[in-house]
């Protein structure tokens, strides 16, 4: 796009986050599945984890780094966050032009429902073995107008009642006819390895406090530990056992700032024994103590 910090449509677009936006970082909104954010200032590269997701920014810019592969994005782009996946990320922001932009989360029955009521893709768009985790599109009028009537119906409770769900799927619909297509479809294609990680990654998500044997999660996913190995780091980038430790610090991070918890209790509640063992990793991660972390200053995105 030419100019794609003015896009057509991004005042728009603003005008309907704000008033949604009722603090800094991300914020629920009246459907479960869709989340606004906004930020005021410039956060330097910092480890971030998204769930699987439709990120829409309407106004600012980040930069995602996810191994070798950086991704400049900003407004009048939405990135595609197919797997949860620990990446750094780069905000740029300030009081005189903030951040905004909505979170779509990716509900992959949603997802595999409207892809087998559509027509194949050509066989050399289905990249269903190694898909990019997370890649960038820009925001063309199909999606963008999809977020629009998606913002609108946030608006009053009835719309979002009623007309909720539908406006969601319109928007997984623009996204499943864009450039990212073959990555989406690859999400739900059932015997896929790509998607035997996926769900993988979702399991991790709701039982990280627990212990978990690589076996295990393995068997879960139908494969030989090996082939899981491989392919869990091949679309990672990381080995089971170091996501589990990153899932559980940044999972820490956001209960120590958000949430105002002791060091030791939310030690704890991400799966640690050791108090001292926690420290001594979160600080490897972050490069600050814990007990550094001040409560609330906002997540940030």
């Amino acid at each position: 796009m030419s100019n794609p910090h003015h896009f057509p449509g991004r005042q728009a677009l603003c005008d309907l986050i704000k008033p949604l936006a009722t603090r800094p970082g991300f914020v629920d909104t009246l459907l479960s599945d869709v989340q606004v954010l906004s930020w005021a200032e410039y956060v330097a590269s910092s480890p971030q984890i998204y769930e699987p997701s439709l990120m829409v920014l309407a106004q600012g810019r980040k930069l995602a780094r996810l191994g070798e592969r950086t991704l400049d994005y900003g407004a009048g782009q939405y990135l595609v966050q197919a797997l949860s996946v620990p990446f750094m990320c780069e905000t740029f922001a300030s009081e005189a032009e903030p951040l905004y932009g909505v979170a779509v989360g990716i509900d992959p029955l949603v997802l595999s429902e409207m892809v087998q009521a559509m027509d194949p893709l050509p066989a050399g768009l289905v990249r269903a073995q190694t898909p990019e985790s997370m890649s960038s599109a820009p925001l063309d009028e199909p999606m963008q107008d999809a977020v629009l009537r998606l913002l609108q119906c946030l608006q009053r409770p009835e719309d979002a009642r009623v007309m909720g769900a539908a406006r969601v799927r319109e928007v997984y619909f623009a996204a499943l006819n864009g450039p990212q297509a073959g990555v989406l479809r690859a999400l739900v294609e059932q015997q896929g390895h790509f998607a035997r990680i996926g769900a993988s990654l979702a399991y991790l998500r709701d039982h990280y406090a627990d212990p978990l044997s690589i076996d295990e999660l393995a068997g879960r996913a139908n494969m030989s530990a090996s082939a899981f190995h491989e392919h869990f780091k091949r679309n990672t980038l990381l080995s089971p056992i170091q996501y589990l430790k990153r899932l559980r610090l940044l999972k820490a991070q956001q209960m120590l700032i958000g949430e105002g918890l002791g060091v030791a209790q939310v030690a704890h509640r991400v799966g640690y024994q050791s108090s001292s063992q926690f420290s001594r990793e979160y600080k490897r991660q972050f490069s600050r103590s814990p007990g550094d972390e001040v409560p609330y200053r906002g997540i940030a995105v």
